[in-house]
């Protein structure tokens, strides 16, 4: 990548859209890939430009035919949605397989995904989870909470609850709300775990402050649980609970 698209690309990402703007427009219309996924990031989005979703396609599509795998990824998204034309899983697996090929981990989980519920491609839970573990070996968090949702329902291997936990553990680790919903379901119930309604509680409080503003309904769901497993409990363990969410930290995995 040039060092000016590198220039654009930082202006988009630090919302300076006029100036990446100026700068990505002329690189992506020279041919440059990055320039052009840029410009088809900000098509879609209408950060910097017009929202027009056709656009992006276009220029998602140049980059991608160059073998750029962020844009093969996002114009696998748009035949997967169906954004610009009528929706077409087979396309949509397609650029995914593409861009997973050299290793993105978005693309990764999206294959796996497709594979998993039989979208453009066979059904298939052991290709599934061939490509979550990709994934997650590599240290993703949804890669790691895609593997362990595969062990926890028995789908491409045998179903193993302790597994399941183990995979969910290093997703909850990295901050991954949806995970730390799970693990705190996990030690409320005793699934792949001795049942410790202290752990319980820490996590669905975590899981209560990690999820973003836009996931609500998910928040809400996880009070719910965490005050049907708080009122179980002693006010000396709902404070144990509580503060070891507050002396949590997110881990970072190499």
């Amino acid at each position: 990548m040039s060092t000016l698209a590198e220039q654009g690309i930082e202006a988009y990402n630090r919302g300076d859209y006029q100036t990446a703007l100026s700068i990505i427009r002329p690189l992506a219309e020279d041919g440059v890939p990055e320039a052009q996924n840029c410009l088809g990031n900000m098509c879609y989005t209408g950060n910097g430009a017009n929202q027009d979703h056709a656009a992006a396609m276009r220029w998602y599509r140049k980059a991608a035919e160059q073998g750029l795998a962020l844009a093969q990824n996002n114009l696998g998204r748009m035949y997967y949605y169906g954004l610009v034309m009528a929706q077409d899983f087979e396309e949509a697996a397609k650029w995914y397989r593409k861009a997973a090929d050299q290793g993105l981990a978005d693309a990764g989980n999206n294959i796996g995904l497709m594979y998993k519920y039989g979208q453009g491609v066979p059904q298939d839970y052991a290709e599934a989870m061939k490509w979550y573990r990709k994934v997650a070996d590599n240290g993703v968090a949804m890669g790691q909470l895609n593997v362990g949702n595969m062990y926890y329902n028995g789908l491409g291997v045998e179903q193993d609850y302790v597994e399941a936990m183990k995979w969910f553990t290093m997703a909850a680790d990295q901050g991954l709300a949806y995970a730390q919903g799970i693990l705190g379901l996990m030690y409320s119930s005793g699934y792949g775990t001795e049942q410790d309604p202290v752990k319980a509680c820490m996590w669905f409080n975590i899981a209560i402050v990690c999820y973003s503003a836009s996931d609500e309904h998910l928040r809400a769901k996880v009070k719910v649980n965490r005050d049907l497993v708080a009122a179980k409990m002693t006010a000396d363990q709902v404070e144990q609970a509580s503060k070891l969410a507050k002396e949590w930290k997110p881990k970072t995995q190499e």
